[in-house]
């Protein structure tokens, strides 16, 4: 097994090396709120097989900024990020309040293809190969609702759901066991979008901002929930 130095020269840092980096600049960082930056849209390092998260240059980078415009400017994370994503998407947007703006570091060839690759929509069979799928596998995605067709192609999301689907393979679970995910899913986002109707009615840009934060705080509740509820089957099975 390779240790962290070996990650490190390798240009990937586990969360902890990523806390070493940023400890001396930021005292108060933790893991936690590392992972709040991740789940608001901040920050997206890959993963391993695993699940385990891999942090490039590029992630650190973009810490540091956010959480200087946090200490300094006091900015909301809403303001962050929609800079961020317009960074993401090749724009050059205006310089945040303070002046503060972001200048990436030379990164290798490899970490600029990954920053390209996180806002690029793929086609089917892009998200095949990326996810190790074969095309018998991406059929029985579709025909069974794991998957949609998507004429202006697949994002991470749907590249999550592949990659999810081709490990679950390995332990004999095919894409007709799952339906009940889908079904899962829509009733789920039905629970969300009755929850935040009446913010996502109004038509201020405030609002339809906290409806999205509000609608990814309750289904991030109903994720713990059902996770709960799954681990504590399990840890019956060993009594």
């Amino acid at each position: 097994m390779g240790t962290g130095r070996d990650s490190h020269r390798n240009g990937v840092l586990n969360i902890g090396e990523v806390l070493q980096q940023l400890s001396g600049d930021f005292p108060q960082i933790s893991a936690s709120k590392i992972r709040f930056l991740e789940e608001k849209g901040l920050i997206s390092p890959q993963r391993t097989p695993a699940g385990y998260r891999k942090y490039t240059d590029l992630d650190v980078e973009r810490l540091r900024f956010v959480l200087a415009l946090q200490r300094d400017q006091y900015l909301p994370l809403k303001v962050i990020k929609d800079y961020l994503d317009a960074i993401d998407r090749g724009e050059r947007p205006e310089a945040l309040p303070g002046g503060m703006a972001l200048t990436p570091r030379v990164v290798s060839e490899q970490l600029s293809r990954e920053l390209a690759d996180r806002g690029r929509a793929l086609s089917l069979a892009e998200l095949g190969a990326k996810a190790g799928a074969g095309q018998e596998l991406m059929a029985d995605l579709l025909g069974y609702g794991l998957l949609h067709q998507q004429e202006s192609g697949y994002d991470e999301h749907a590249l999550g759901v592949v990659k999810a689907c081709v490990e679950l393979q390995a332990h004999g679970i095919e894409p007709r066991h799952l339906r009940s995910f889908r079904a899962a899913a829509d009733r789920q986002m039905d629970l969300v979008e009755g929850a935040v109707a009446p913010l996502a009615s109004r038509r201020d840009v405030a609002s339809k901002a906290r409806a999205a934060e509000t609608a990814k705080e309750i289904s991030g509740l109903c994720l713990r929930l059902h996770s709960a509820l799954v681990n504590g089957d399990i840890a019956r099975l060993d009594r």
